[in-house]
């Protein structure tokens, strides 16, 4: 083995993780999450900057394209595996290590694919063709040009994205005016699914001019009803159906959702160590953490998201909801409350959390007509995350480009909520 070979073999010890959830996997998510870190393995946030791509859930034959385009913009040796089972993921990330280590020290032409596991069994996969390092979509692309941030973090993007003629299979349009009355080209660029931090399933095709967002189209992937409720909304969605739900479970699941979220926040916003002690407490809490175990290290954190100029600095202003917006456009719980921007809503998160600790103890019995999910009311017309999906159109057109993923982590749409099925008193379906 040369050094160069050694040295890679080293670095495969430890390596870089791209986690993508498909709709459903919620869970399977949060514990690849607290593997990887449990290992101390990094986490990247594009495919150019991974070695391993976990694939939490299933993936549907129609998911086979993106997720290969995925792999192909991954520098060799690459592995991908799937993680289809709860309590599979630690013997999954032990072989694909393995297999990257082999790898690392193996020639391109010697190496022998392999095919994916399904079953939480994850085996290793090789790449055909790999070196033409094709993004997977021209988000993916995006983001591995760096992490985005309010006030030009990302302003050398613009360039790029014109200079590749083509996105996502999607020629340029013609020229419009601007905002400024300047003559532009129209980018058609599509965002999604295959992001870290970003909501499982969504799609977002995004019409630009400039840095600004002209034109914005929701889809998302398939989402079909399971023999479980979204994982976020499980409490409730149990009392409903006459289990018996205590107060205190219903309250954890809140508070971790919130910290999910604002986790996700953090870390698409770049203040990576907040979002993991985030994401921390929020593996803390639902591992059954008692208030005064966890009451400490989130107040902790509260205060120093709270007291960052910065930070408010540099989301204020984006994305403003009012509350009379947000009650027109259907839109309940803490984007509702908030009453305003990106960095309101993530004030309101740690808010409602901070308020949770004093219940996650609390042994009597969740109401059955209580409805109130992580996310809004659970017996509306439509689940919680369809309006806040209906009103990411209106939050996005006019916004700088920059600050699209970061608008739409602050909203954090769950859509395992779209696939509801009808519960008692609920009228949707």
């Amino acid at each position: 083995m040369d050094l160069r070979g050694l040295v890679r073999r080293t670095a495969m010890n430890r390596p870089a993780v791209l986690a993508v959830t498909l709709p459903g996997a919620t869970e399977l998510r949060l514990e690849a999450e607290a593997e990887v870190r449990r290992r101390g393995w990094p986490v990247a946030g594009a495919p150019a900057a991974a070695d391993l791509l976990v694939v939490c859930g299933v993936p549907a034959p129609e998911d086979a394209e993106w997720l290969d385009r995925v792999e192909r913009s991954m520098p060799e040796p690459a592995v991908r595996i799937v993680v289809g089972e709860s309590g599979q993921v630690a013997h999954a990330l032990g072989m694909a290590r393995r297999g990257l280590t082999d790898r690392a020290v193996t020639p391109r032409g010697d190496a022998h694919g392999m095919s994916h596991s399904h079953d939480g069994h994850a085996v290793p996969s090789g790449h055909e063709g790999h070196g033409s390092h094709q993004p997977a979509d021209h988000a993916a692309h995006m983001d591995r040009m760096g992490h985005q941030g309010h006030g030009g973090h990302m302003d050398h993007m613009g360039h790029d994205m014109h200079a590749m003629g083509e996105v996502a299979g999607l020629p340029m349009a013609e020229r419009a005016d601007d905002r400024d009355e300047l003559r532009l080209d129209q980018l058609h660029v599509a965002f999604g699914p295959g992001l870290s931090d970003w909501p499982a399933g969504l799609v977002l095709r995004l019409t630009l001019q400039g840095d600004v967002v002209q034109g914005v189209e929701v889809d998302h992937l398939p989402v079909a009803s399971g023999p479980r409720p979204p994982f976020w909304d499980e409490p409730w969605l149990r009392a409903a159906h006459g289990e018996e739900v205590t107060r205190g479970e219903a309250v954890r699941r809140r508070c971790a959702a919130h910290l999910d979220s604002a986790g996700r926040l953090l870390a698409v916003v770049g203040w990576d160590d907040v979002a993991v002690r985030c994401r921390r407490l929020r593996d803390e809490l639902l591992s059954g953490a008692s208030r005064e175990g966890i009451g400490g290290g989130l107040r902790r954190t509260v205060q120093r998201v709270g007291r960052s100029r910065a930070l408010r600095w540099s989301i204020a202003g984006l994305g403003e909801l009012p509350a009379d917006r947000a009650r027109a456009a259907g839109v309940t719980g803490p984007a509702l409350a908030a009453d305003g921007d990106v960095y309101d809503r993530l004030l309101m998160w740690l808010s409602e959390v901070e308020r949770g600790l004093e219940g996650l103890d609390d042994t009597r019995q969740l109401a059955p007509d209580d409805r109130t999910g992580p996310r809004g009311r659970l017996d509306g017309p439509r689940p919680p995350s369809q309006a806040l999906l209906d009103v990411l159109p209106e939050l996005l057109t006019g916004a700088e480009f920059a600050c699209a993923r970061i608008i739409v982590a602050s909203l954090d749409p769950d859509l395992d909520e779209l696939a509801l099925a009808t519960v008692p008193g609920a009228a949707h379906a």
